[in-house]
């Protein structure tokens, strides 16, 4: 399949999507607040760029994006330059594995979280990052 975008509007479209502050990250930590779950840090610098940091408690949180990092559930291979994007996007999924490692290797709990739970399960979500929480005290 031939793109339907001039590769300026690709281009546009791209430079637009953004690492930090994304719509999941947001209603993501409104969730958070809502069930008055508090005392994170955003954008701290730690291995990963984790989403969400409880220092104290030594959780991490990540959001992923349903296609950038594959969704088992809702992933769909995209019909133009597939060979790129599926490079891109298992090299992602490479970097979170080695990533997951190193910061449990160094004492982290890492909670990785998919994009479409937020929207479609937040309760479930809430829920299971209590449970951790309550684990690590």
């Amino acid at each position: 399949m031939v793109d339907v975008l001039t590769p300026d509007q690709r281009a546009y479209n791209m430079s637009r999507i953004r690492g930090k502050n994304t719509g999941p990250e947001i209603k993501f930590r409104k969730l958070l607040w809502s069930a008055g779950i508090k005392g994170y840090r955003i954008h701290y610098s730690l291995l990963g760029k984790p989403d969400i940091v409880f220092i104290k408690k030594k959780i991490v949180i990540f959001i992923d994006g349903c296609f950038w990092h594959k969704c088992p559930v809702c992933f769909k291979e995209p019909e133009t330059r597939t060979e790129f994007w599926m490079k891109k996007i298992q090299s992602n999924i490479d970097r979170d594995k080695k990533i997951n490692a190193q910061l449990e290797k160094d004492g982290w709990t890492v909670i990785r979280v998919w994009e479409h739970e937020i929207k479609k399960n937040s309760s479930a979500v809430i829920k299971s990052i209590k449970e951790k929480m309550e684990e690590s005290q």
